[in-house]
């Protein structure tokens, strides 16, 4: 199987895991960290273009697992997030890891999370090493093992 079909593959495997747990994550504390890892993939190489926060933030907002949350409230914690990272990408990287990590005690939220940065990372078919290495960050923070997600 080629490596494009495998990231799709992945990345619908992902999606399909949070759907199935969809009602179960309403909470803040779910919303603010998965914008924080949208966030965290779009930057990950330290770089945003406006081409790619928009692809992005069109993801978030017709993504049936954050569709329990308003669509303009997603937007602006996701830009907010991203601003940080844009603005200095070490010490937003910090702050945004520490927004992730708020989650860490409710494991199903904790997991939906990883598994947003990771529909969010493959959904243009290249999952590349620089978003693959945050959402392993963003896993240890969260105390998952990043083998539990193949990362």
């Amino acid at each position: 199987m080629a490596l494009w079909d495998r990231i799709k593959e992945s990345a619908q495997t992902m999606q399909t895991q949070l759907e199935a747990k969809k009602n179960d994550l309403k909470s803040g504390a779910f919303r603010d960290a998965s914008m924080a890892m949208c966030a965290l993939v779009a930057a990950a190489d330290g770089t945003v273009d406006p081409s790619e926060r928009q692809r992005v933030a069109q993801l978030i907002t017709t993504n049936d697992v954050l569709a329990n949350f308003p669509a303009d409230d997603l937007r602006q914690r996701f830009d907010q997030y991203l601003d940080k990272l844009v603005a200095d990408f070490d010490f937003g990287k910090v702050s945004v890891l520490q927004e992730i990590a708020k989650v860490q005690k409710k494991p199903e939220e904790a997991r939906a999370v990883v598994r947003i940065g990771i529909v969010i990372g493959g959904a243009d078919g290249q999952f590349d090493a620089d978003e693959r290495g945050v959402v392993r960050e963003a896993c240890h923070s969260l105390g998952l093992a990043p083998s539990e997600f193949d990362l």
